[in-house]
C-alpha cells in the first residue's frame, strides 16, 4: 500500500514547545503562591510522564501530595493556568515551528497526502500554536486527536488507533513523526512506522525501532542530519524522501 497519510506528534515535534511549556508551569506555580520550580533536569525527569495534568499529578506524588480531595482540584487549577501562560506565549509569537515542518506540511498537502495530528497535548494548545504559525487557508488537517479524546495516553498506543480510524487508512498506509520514546512506543505499538526528530529534552533518549532519526526535518539550505536509522538521500526532508523510507519500510516487513 502507498503512503497515504502522516501523523504528526505536536510537542516537540511541530515545534519545540518544551521549553515555554516548562516556563508556563512554573509561572503557574509562583502565581499560586507554590513553593516549586521545575528545572531543566527535572522537567526532562517529567516528560517520561504524558499529558501536562498527569505530569502534576506525577510531581504532587513525589511530593508525597496524595489527599485527592486537595490534589484534584489544584491539578485542574495548576493546569488551566499553565494552558493560559502557554497560549500568551503562542499567540505572541514566542513559539515557533521547527525547522522544515512548515515546508514538509505544505509539500505534502500539496501533493494529496493527508494530514493528521496525534497528541496528548490540549486541542486548545494544538490550535494556539496551529493558529500562529500556519495558514489556514493554505492548510487543512483531515484529523486532530488531542488531550483527552482518549482513555491512556501515550506510550499506549489509543490516540494513534483512533487516528486510524478516522482516517480510515490502514497502518501501513501512514507515517508517524514524533519527537520522543513515548511517541515512538505508541506509533509502534499502532504498527504505524515513525520518525523521530529528537528535541534537547528527549536526545538522550533511546530510539530503537524507528524508520529514521533526525536532528530535524531540514531546509534546502539547512540541511538535517541522519543519527540512526534510514539514510538521507538528499540534504532535507520532503515528501520523495518519505516515499522513497517508506517503500524501503513495505520491502523490509515483507522479508521479516
Amino acid at each position: 500500500m502507498s503512503l497515504q497519510a502522516l501523523v504528526w506528534d505536536v510537542d516537540g515535534t511541530l515545534a519545540d514547545t518544551e521549553e515555554a511549556h516548562r516556563t508556563a508551569f512554573n509561572q503557574a506555580f509562583a502565581e499560586r503562591n507554590l513553593n516549586w520550580r521545575w528545572g531543566r533536569e527535572t522537567y526532562s525527569e517529567l516528560l517520561a510522564v504524558s499529558g501536562g495534568k498527569e505530569r502534576i499529578a506525577y510531581f504532587l506524588q513525589r511530593l508525597s501530595v496524595r489527599e485527592a480531595a486537595f490534589a484534584r482540584p489544584l491539578i485542574q487549577d495548576l493546569h488551566a493556568r499553565k494552558t493560559a501562560i502557554y497560549e500568551t506565549m503562542v499567540n505572541t509569537g514566542r513559539v515557533r515551528l521547527r525547522e522544515g515542518v512548515a515546508r514538509l506540511l505544505t509539500e505534502s498537502a500539496q501533493a494529496g497526502l493527508k494530514l493528521a495530528i496525534a497528541t496528548t497535548t490540549t486541542l486548545c494548545n494544538v490550535e494556539a500554536l496551529l493558529t500562529a504559525n500556519l495558514d489556514k487557508k493554505i492548510l487543512v488537517w483531515d484529523v486532530i486527536v488531542a488531550g483527552d479524546a482518549v482513555p491512556r495516553k501515550k506510550p499506549e498506543p489509543d490516540v494513534y488507533l483512533a487516528v486510524l480510524k478516522q482516517l480510515g487508512l490502514e497502518p501501513s498506509q501512514c507515517l508517524a513523526i514524533e519527537d520522543s520514546r513515548n511517541g515512538l512506543l505508541a506509533a509502534s505499538a499502532a504498527q504505524i512506522p515513525c520518525i523521530v526528530t529528537p528535541t534537547e529534552y528527549t536526545a538522550k533518549e533511546q530510539y530503537q525501532g524507528a524508520l529514521a532519526v533526525l536532528d530535524s526535518l531540514g531546509e534546502p539550505d539547512v540541511p538535517c542530519r541522519s543519527i540512526i536509522g534510514a539514510s538521507l538521500t538528499r540534504p532535507f526532508v520532503d515528501v520523495a524522501q518519505l516515499r522513497i523510507w517508506h517503500e524501503e519500510y513495505k520491502q523490509t516487513t515483507k522479508t521479516m
